[in-house]
Parts: structure tokens; C-alpha cells; sequence
């Protein structure tokens, strides 16, 4: 008796370690939809952020990242755009922009990537998520490697006259500068239900009245700002990859305001 019980010890220690919780397998999975985003300008890193694949076709990838990262605001010159895979290995590849939403209303983009097919994210549907779901987000903080934070969707905002049509949508997951653009997925399912927009921060202040003080910015729990579904799912069935990424026509009743032409230059 005492053997078969030592026998069976030994068989599960050698088994792989496959146990995983929920949120660790969404997590792995979020991690292969979601890339880096840098922008270059006279082939120098001028600008980084996140972004997540939302369709592919044949060799051809289609990240959704925010407007105000491709943006030629801000840049000293004609930019060119590359994303980077971290898995399984890091590489580059040569993007372009193929649609712009407006800021602030629909602070949206979208990549053409080529040369490889990525694995895409599943859209959720706007009546998928609610307040107090939890959700994992996935950006690239600082232009550094991919990283996780967890929390909940903490607001939901919807339109007064049709109370189905998804406006904005906050979490308490926090990030950090770069990450935005980065996917946001709902556990258990892994679908993407957000896209991050931006962050409020307080500023925090150290010292005394001397000139040693010095301060920082925190972001501040709850107020971080996404793309709600409904909008992503509007935005990418008028950028016209709808059909790839798993969406029929008419199927969203968010905005329908025109999307703006691409960044001349690097495209």
C-alpha cells in the first residue's frame, strides 16, 4: 500500500506543470495578440506605445493602437511605424497606418503589419461587459517589454438617449506611460473588451520647503481610460477589416463618424 501511494507521489511530480489558473491562461494568451508599437523618425525611436491584433489575412496583421500614437503632432519629422512580436522571438516588422479615428471622440488606428500572421484578438460584444468584471491589461510601459496588470472595469458610460451604446469605459488596472493602446481582456473568456486611451495622475511631492523637494506623477486608481467594445467594434468595421475580425455589418450601433485619411510619410 505504502508503495502504490509513493508511486502515485512520484507519477504527478513528474507531470508538467499545466495546472494554471484562470487569469494565468488568459494572460499567455492576451500576451501573443499584443505587440509594441514604435514610432521612428530618421530611423530613431521618437515615440513607443502598445497595441493589440484585432484581424489577419493571409500574411498580413491588423493591430489597433490609439490615434494620438501615430499622430504627426509632436514629432520632429516624417515618421515611419514598426511593431515588435516578443513571442515566440522578438523581431520587428514594418507597419502602416490604414485609418484614424478623431481625437477626442475616437482616439482609435489601426496597422497594416507585414510579413507575418499574428494570432488575433476575439472582439467582445457591447453587451459582454459591465461594471465589476475583471480584466487583465497588456502594454508596454516605457517602450520596455510587454507587462500585465489586473483589476476591474470600475465605470461604464453609456448614451442617454440609447443606454446600449457604450461611450467610454474606465478600469483600476494600472499603467504606466506607453501603455497606451494596449489591450484590455476579460477573464475568464480572454476577449478584448477595452483598448487603453489614457490615465489621470496626481502629483506626489517629497521633502520639505527646500529646493531638495522634488515631486512625481501617480496614476490614479479607477482612472484609467478605454476604448469601450462598442466603439472598437464600430471603428474596425469602418476601417474595413470588419469581416476579418469576425464582425457583420450593422452589427454595432456606436458613432458613425468618418474616419480620418492615414499619416502622409512611412506608409
Amino acid at each position: 500500500m505504502t508503495f502504490r501511494i509513493a508511486a502515485a507521489a512520484l507519477a504527478l511530480l513528474a507531470l508538467p506543470a499545466f495546472a494554471k489558473s484562470e487569469k494565468s491562461r488568459v494572460v499567455q494568451k492576451a500576451l501573443r495578440h499584443s505587440v509594441r508599437i514604435e514610432v521612428l523618425v530618421k530611423g530613431k525611436v521618437e515615440r513607443s506605445a502598445s497595441g493589440v491584433v484585432v484581424a489577419t489575412e493571409g500574411d498580413t496583421s491588423y493591430v489597433l493602437t490609439n490615434e494620438h500614437v501615430v499622430q504627426r503632432e509632436g514629432l520632429s519629422a516624417t515618421a515611419s511605424f514598426q511593431v515588435v512580436v516578443e513571442r515566440p522571438k522578438l523581431h520587428r516588422l514594418q507597419a502602416r497606418v490604414i485609418a484614424e479615428g478623431k481625437v477626442p471622440d475616437e482616439d482609435l488606428a489601426l496597422l497594416a503589419v507585414y510579413g507575418e500572421p499574428m494570432p488575433p484578438a476575439q472582439l467582445a460584444a457591447e453587451e459582454y461587459v459591465d461594471v465589476g468584471d475583471d480584466v487583465i491589461v497588456v502594454g508596454a510601459p516605457y517602450g520596455r517589454a510587454l507587462s500585465v496588470s489586473s483589476g476591474i472595469v470600475s465605470q461604464l458610460e453609456v448614451d442617454e438617449q440609447d443606454p446600449r451604446i457604450q461611450r467610454a469605459m474606465k478600469t483600476d488596472a494600472p499603467i504606466g506611460y506607453g501603455a497606451s493602446g494596449g489591450g484590455v481582456f476579460a477573464v475568464p473568456s480572454g476577449r478584448l473588451v477595452g483598448v487603453v486611451e489614457g490615465y489621470r495622475t496626481a502629483k506626489v511631492a517629497f521633502g520639505g520647503l527646500s529646493k531638495d523637494e522634488f515631486s512625481f506623477d501617480v496614476p490614479m486608481p479607477g482612472e484609467t481610460f478605454l476604448a469601450p467594445p462598442s466603439k472598437i467594434r464600430a471603428f474596425v468595421l469602418r476601417a474595413g477589416v470588419g469581416r476579418l475580425a469576425g464582425l457583420k455589418e450593422g452589427s454595432v450601433m456606436a458613432g458613425t463618424a468618418p474616419l480620418a485619411a492615414p499619416l502622409a510619410g512611412g506608409q
